[in-house]
């Protein structure tokens, strides 16, 4: 039995973790339950699953849980701390970090730092901390498995052997708007980004999947998690999203990782390994299939091209990037800027930043919150020229 803890319950990733545990209880147990302000689904999870910690970062909606569940033997925390408490206690095994943008971080570093496996679904940690949390993972003889459908595969490509690898090639589906010229897209409305052609995910990460800022901080992702410099890491469009990632070896031979677009299969293969479940979803059918393959196009979609140059430079810039875009994603979704301008936003606040070292939790915090105020700076600026 491995006992796990799950911050972010209550979204994509975590209703599908769960999924998961349902579909192999004598396998998988529940410890924690963490969730931002959904009340009525984590008193269902609790309910079902029993855990020993439940957490809501809000609050009045931690207090309302408390009082729903008085008949439970289960803990219920709040904030920050609480969020950390879910992810350190002594009889976790693995915690799934499937809660949405940086707020990942913390935790992540705490379980790290209490020796707890991770399987990691926040992309967002790595890009703002890549370093440091690869650093304290290895410190403390942690494992990192990745949910990410791509790094999943890249993981299960690579076989242990790093050294023999010319280069990996993360695959993206092209979102709602594949084959789109840059002036069709000023006319993208929240609704049309919303609609996927093949994932069910969050609002935030539909969003950035339809700007291609999704596959631009798993670029990020992956130079961290496999150690590659980045021109060995590249991006193909494949819109059927069967093959999820690839690797390249030095004879030239290419292994690819296939699947249905369904996330349960790396959350399963993250939370099995390393052995390998038998399957309790959906099976790949190949026949009657096509598989096609497009060179990205970074003129309408430039958020790959920048989180590159921002790769490179390093230090706190993807910390930056990646913090502007969750503040941008926010303000599309509200109705606050237009699809085009989250990337003009970006941008900006990338080329203003003054890079520092990512060397220290501080300095990376610090960066983040710069770079929040400064968008919605820019995003009111621009609102009041309307």
């Amino acid at each position: 039995m491995k006992t796990i803890s799950i911050l972010g319950s209550t979204g994509s990733i975590g209703t599908q973790t769960l999924e998961v545990v349902r579909a192999s209880a004598e396998k998988l147990g529940v410890h924690s339950l963490a969730a931002y302000s959904n009340v009525d689904m984590l008193e269902e999870q609790v309910r079902e699953f029993k855990p020993k910690i439940a957490v809501l970062m809000d609050l009045d909606s931690a207090l309302e849980l408390k009082k729903r569940i008085k008949d439970l033997p289960v803990e219920v925390l709040t904030g920050m701390d609480g969020l950390t408490e879910a992810a350190v206690a002594n009889s976790i095994d693995t915690v799934v970090t499937a809660v949405s943008g940086r707020i990942g971080l913390e935790p992540t570093l705490a379980a790290l730092k209490a020796k707890k496996n991770i399987a990691l679904a926040n992309k967002e940690t790595l890009v703002a901390a890549g370093e440091l949390v690869m650093k304290t993972a290895k410190q403390n003889n942690c494992s990192i498995i990745p949910v990410d459908s791509e790094h999943s595969a890249v993981f299960q490509c690579l076989n242990d052997k790093k050294s023999l690898v010319k280069k990996i090639i993360l695959t993206a589906s092209g979102g709602p708007f594949l084959g789109w010229e840059k002036a069709r897209l000023s006319k993208v409305t929240k609704d049309m980004a919303l609609k996927h052609p093949n994932w069910a995910m969050g609002a935030k990460i539909t969003i950035d999947s339809a700007t291609m800022m999704n596959k631009a901080l798993e670029v990020i992702e992956a130079k961290f998690l496999f150690g590659m410099d980045y021109e060995a890491i590249s991006v193909l469009i494949h819109p059927q999203s069967i093959v999820h990632s690839m690797v390249e070896y030095i004879d030239g031979s290419v292994i690819a990782q296939m699947g249905v677009p369904d996330m349960r299969l790396p959350i399963q293969y993250a939370l099995s390994y390393p052995n390998r479940w038998p399957l309790c979803f959906e099976q790949l059918e190949l026949a009657g299939k096509t598989l096609t393959f497009l060179q990205p196009d970074e003129e309408a979609f430039p958020s790959l091209k920048l989180a590159y140059e921002c790769g490179k430079k390093g230090g706190t810039l993807p910390a930056v990037m990646n913090a502007s875009n969750e503040i941008c994603v926010h303000a599309f979704l509200t109705g606050s800027i237009e699809y085009l301008e989250m990337f003009e936003v970006i941008q900006q606040v990338c080329r203003e930043h003054k890079v520092m070292p990512a060397d220290n939790l501080e300095k990376i915090l610090t960066a983040d919150l710069w770079s929040r105020e400064r968008s919605e700076e820019i995003i009111r600026e621009d609102l009041k020229k309307v």
